[in-house]
């Protein structure tokens, strides 16, 4: 009996050492960003006119690894990375689909992977600069942890992480901000660093398009949504008293003000859901297709008759952008837990009357 006590004592002494050496080097490396980084800034003429239509898609990758035969184990699941061979055939189906749309103005990409053991290694960031070599590409980490032991069955290990904006026209500048708040130690350790990446685009009557691409929190009490939207709120009411042209687009991981679905194929997900408060930037715009769920629940494989599904990604925009057009892009969640969405938006010049504050159908 003492020896077998002996044994298990070890064993125990054994985990809480190991415990307390990943805390230790997951305290030592964590990534703590400065609240603005400057990805690049220069000096470019403007290339778009305040008149000008411009057509944008958002989409979360999934990291090219969150396929429709995975399940995932912050979201209830058991898995965080199905095989090479798959992510392979994911990111490539995910790469053809972008080329098929290469003629839109802008991408908003989330969850791009740049170096992660839970995409093989593969660099997502280059892979989308090759199908887009025409276009502008900047990048800004929100993950980025040196190991990540969780699930302790089959631990993440490392991560490299973030969001990009692609576009066919010149930036003037790109610029990383952190989101404010963040999960208590020794979580945050191991988690996302949010963020924000705004690039200006310079206009030819002086003033910017500033298009901001987002992924805020998940998995949380809804306190630091809250908190990043304001901040959001605020920087987006600044740019547009300033005269600039606003447009956020990205995933949000909480539904449109006013949000009712119009899903005829899919189960709409109302487990701990979360709405933008209807009277979050009154008179601006919140596109979106309400026909088209853009997130699945990833606790299971996905089925279209049980799965549920909800609509977390579209886009906010000043009073003086107006959408034209939007269209959910139902890719069944084959090679993501996102799907696409892509939107037709028109300046609107000084001398044009702003309209009504309006939900894209």
């Amino acid at each position: 009996m003492r020896s077998l006590l002996k044994t298990i004592m070890a064993v125990l002494l054994t985990l809480a050492a190991v415990l307390v050496i990943i805390l230790i080097y997951g305290h030592i490396t964590e990534y703590t960003p400065e609240d603005k980084t400057i990805i690049f800034k220069r000096e470019v003429q403007a290339s778009m006119n305040d008149t000008s239509t411009i057509s944008i898609m958002t989409w979360n990758l999934g990291y090219a690894g969150l396929d429709k035969e995975m399940d995932f184990f912050y979201d209830g699941g058991t898995q965080v990375r199905t095989t090479r061979e798959q992510t392979i055939k994911n990111l490539n189906a995910i790469l053809e689909k972008i080329v098929q749309n290469e003629s839109l103005d802008f991408f908003l990409f989330q969850e791009v992977d740049k170096a992660a053991r839970r995409s093989y290694f593969i660099d997502m960031r280059d892979s989308i600069s090759s199908a887009l070599p025409k276009m502008y590409l900047s990048f800004a980490k929100n993950y980025h942890a040196r190991f990540v032991p969780l699930p302790w069955h089959a631990p993440m290990g490392r991560v490299t992480s973030g969001i990009l904006t692609a576009g066919q026209h010149t930036p003037a500048s790109a610029l990383r901000m952190s989101y404010p708040g963040s999960y208590p130690w020794p979580g945050r350790l191991f988690n996302l660093k949010r963020c924000l990446l705004l690039s200006r685009y310079p206009l030819n009557n002086g003033k910017e398009l500033v298009l901001i691409n987002t992924h805020n929190s998940a998995f949380d009490d809804g306190s630091l949504r809250k908190q990043q939207m304001d901040f959001l709120k605020e920087l987006m009411l600044a740019e547009y008293a300033s005269g600039n042209y606003v447009v956020a687009g990205g995933d949000f991981n909480q539904c449109p003000p006013g949000f009712e679905p119009d899903f005829f194929f899919n189960v709409f997900d109302d487990d701990d859901f979360l709405m933008i408060s209807k009277d979050f930037l009154p008179n601006w715009h919140f596109v979106y297709d309400p026909t088209v769920p853009t997130n699945r629940r990833v606790i299971a494989p996905y089925d279209p008759a049980t799965t549920k599904t909800t609509l977390i990604d579209f886009f906010i925009a000043s009073p003086n952008v107006m959408p034209i057009k939007v269209q959910g892009i139902h890719l069944d969640f084959e090679h993501s837990d996102h799907n696409p969405v892509i939107a037709t938006f028109k300046l609107l010049g000084p001398h044009s009357m702003p309209p009504d504050r309006y939900i894209s159908r």
